[in-house]
């Protein structure tokens, strides 16, 4: 843990880690929050129930704020042509081939009526997706991301995220990955290079301040 502080207080000293803030109309992206991280079994399993947890908090306290809640999912042509060398790299992503329970949503978190559902075959939202056209044409600027995993789509997808022009916020909590120490040092970096990383309760404030000044 010292090490960490260390290194994060050395990023600052080095002129890293400036706040971005929320701007001015939030959404929350929920990122392959799948039954594939979740069942026994799964070559994707992980110890990420808190996250889900966390997650499902994120998207009630939105909904409830009338704030919109986004979602992407994996789904791969059977055989998996379309994730290219992604798919190639992973095996395990045979787990989002079409038909495949693994990657239904993970009770909770299903979408509901309404809700844009954005399909990726690559670990970030954005990479041959229509997600920004979608967040421009919505006038969303700022996205706060949850789902799985922090070293995989959610990095990938924070940074592309500020590298379309929307302000990441990444909530801690809300997050998880294969081994804790992952999750941290990835939040560490993201922090550092290219997004806010926000607690649950700061992400929830946020929902609330958006909405009293909407």
């Amino acid at each position: 843990m010292s090490g960490a502080k260390d290194l994060a207080e050395d990023y600052r000293g080095s002129g890293f880690g400036a706040s971005l803030g929320c701007g001015d109309s939030p959404a929350v992206l929920v990122v392959d929050l799948a039954r594939a991280y979740l069942v026994d079994g799964s070559p994707l399993r992980a110890p990420v129930e808190g996250a889900v947890a966390a997650s499902v908090d994120l998207i009630e306290a939105a909904r409830a704020a009338g704030l919109p809640v986004l979602f992407t999912r994996v789904v791969l042509q059977p055989g998996g042509a379309d994730g290219g060398l992604f798919a190639r790299k992973v095996p395990a992503l045979h787990v989002f081939e079409e038909g495949s329970p693994l990657g239904d949503f993970a009770e909770g978190a299903v979408p509901e009526p309404g809700e844009t559902v954005v399909t990726k075959q690559y670990a970030s939202s954005f990479h041959g997706t229509s997600l920004a056209a979608t967040l421009t044409s919505s006038g969303i600027d700022t996205l706060l991301i949850c789902g799985l995993t922090t070293s995989g789509c959610i990095r990938a997808t924070a940074t592309d995220a500020l590298q379309n022009g929307f302000r990441p916020l990444v909530v801690d909590e809300a997050c998880g990955d294969r081994d804790r120490r992952l999750h941290e040092a990835n939040l560490l970096d993201l922090g550092a290079k290219y997004a806010d990383v926000l607690s649950l309760d700061q992400a929830l404030t946020t929902i609330k301040t958006a909405t009293s000044e909407s």
